[in-house]
């Protein structure tokens, strides 16, 4: 035991008191810095960070980058704390059947959106694009109406009551009514069709289009007086027949269907009977045009006799009298160049000898004059 007692006690390594005791250089002085007048705590930074970067309202319409797509959408860098969502219904006015966010915007570009929410949770923002093509659209559609031409557009649509075409990403309605030489049905679909406007009304976001308009007036276009041309009997009335002319709306008056008299239209037409017409006169601003048949008639009251015999020989009636009509113009002209050339004679014969005294009003008056004053 006393050996036992008398052993030296095993030696142990520093303690972590001594580890921190040993390292332990002495009481250091806080340097004190001063940032002067200009200093600013980190909620005010927040604060600056926050008003420079972030002063975007809804309706406004910034610049964007488009960054990547996402589920139902595309990521926009808008500046803003949090990157803008772009829904892909409001990525493009007009969408194709088929298309989705890829092949409607493309990465890296820089888009112009519209704020169209306020900020979420996240502090993420809804954008469109679609929204500012809108607007851009009425505003060619304004332009387009002003000068009044005629443009085409896609049906893309049919319904009961017309069709819809696609004009400039806006959907327009073409009434049935309003459509030549075809009826709304599905096969118009995907047809490209000569338009004018309607109604043009972006208030009510209302858009109504012509065919019919604007076939008339490029056929107008056309049309001269003495033209022969066919169309179908639409209508009867007591002052005369009404034809449709390619699309056009044309006045058969009774007095022109024939050089003999007519008591009884509907003896002489019926309502779809195939007729060939000469204009005689137009109406190219609105589209109406005066026709007559008598013009084609060898002899008088061959319309009433066989009017059948009169369309078919109508082309050489007609060329005969174009010819009778330019003869007849001609002989006018000759008459009235001799009637110019007769009253040039008559100034001749009425021309005056500037050295004869007599012709001199005044001679004989001063002669009175010296003889009294003599």
């Amino acid at each position: 035991m006393a050996a036992a007692m008398g052993e030296e006690a095993p030696e142990h390594g520093p303690t972590r008191f001594d580890t921190y005791k040993k390292k332990y250089s002495g009481y250091r002085t806080a340097v004190e810095i001063d940032v002067g007048e200009d200093s600013i705590s980190y909620e005010d930074f927040d604060a600056a960070v926050t008003k420079s970067t972030y002063s975007m309202n809804r309706n406004d319409v910034v610049k964007g980058t488009v960054v990547q797509y996402d589920k139902g959408g595309a990521v926009v860098d808008i500046g803003a704390k949090s990157s803008a969502f772009l829904p892909v219904a409001e990525s493009a006015l007009i969408q194709p059947a088929g298309s989705n966010i890829e092949t409607l915007v493309n990465l890296d570009d820089e888009v112009d959106v519209q704020i169209i929410s306020e900020e979420d949770e996240n502090g993420q923002l809804l954008v469109s694009v679609r929204r500012i093509q809108y607007r851009a659209a009425w505003d060619t559609i304004a332009a387009r109406q002003a000068l009044d031409g005629i443009f085409e557009a896609e049906v893309v649509d049919v319904n009961r009551g017309g069709a819809i075409c696609l004009v400039e990403g806006l959907r327009a309605f073409l009434p049935g009514s309003h459509l030549t030489g075809m009826l709304a049905t599905e096969e118009l679909i995907g047809t490209f069709l000569p338009l004018k406007f309607l109604e043009v009304n972006q208030e009510d976001n209302k858009l109504v289009v012509s065919n019919r308009k604007a076939v008339v007036e490029q056929q107008m276009t056309d049309l001269s007086r003495g033209d022969l041309v066919q169309g179908a009997v639409k209508a009867l009335k007591p002052y005369g027949a009404f034809v449709e002319v390619g699309g056009m709306s044309g006045l058969l008056h009774i007095s022109q269907i024939s050089y003999d008299r007519i008591d009884d239209l509907e003896a002489v037409f019926q309502v779809g009977d195939m007729v060939k017409c000469m204009i005689i006169d137009h109406d190219k601003v609105n589209g109406r045009i005066a026709l007559s048949t008598k013009t084609l008639e060898n002899e008088p009251g061959d319309m009433i006799k066989d009017k059948a015999k009169v369309f078919e020989m109508a082309e050489e009636t007609a060329a005969k009298y174009h010819e009778r009509m330019e003869a007849e113009r001609k002989a006018r002209e000759e008459a009235a160049k001799d009637i110019v050339l007769g009253l040039g004679d008559s100034l001749d014969d009425l021309g005056m000898d500037d050295d004869d005294d007599s012709d001199d009003p005044l001679a004989e008056v001063s002669d009175d004059l010296d003889s009294v004053l003599g």
